[in-house]
């Protein structure tokens, strides 16, 4: 019967660095507050595009869907990564 080969049995497939802990928790402060600011300023964004109708434009509803989009990634995306950069490693495992 064939083995199943992992990445561990191929040397040099995955090179790996030692990162000192300080790099980590400075890329988790920089994108904890990349988060907080993208998410602000996103939800602002929806916020007066839902209040004014002056803004309900067909032009503006291309930059509503681009503020939505750039909301959803930074609500679900930042927390991830911060957390991972904490820990100093991927937190969900092989599978994840």
């Amino acid at each position: 019967t064939p083995q199943k080969m992992t990445v561990q049995d191929v040397p040099g497939a995955l090179p790996t660095v030692d990162v000192p802990d300080h790099a980590h928790y400075t890329i988790g402060v920089v994108i904890l507050i990349v988060g907080i600011t993208g998410t602000l300023g996103n939800f602002l964004v929806i916020y007066a595009f839902c209040r004014s109708r002056s803004l309900q434009t067909p032009a503006n509803t291309f930059i509503i869907n681009l503020a939505i989009s750039d909301f959803l990634m930074s609500i679900t995306q930042s927390p991830v990564f911060f957390t991972n950069s904490l820990h100093k490693r991927w937190i969900f495992g092989e599978k994840g």
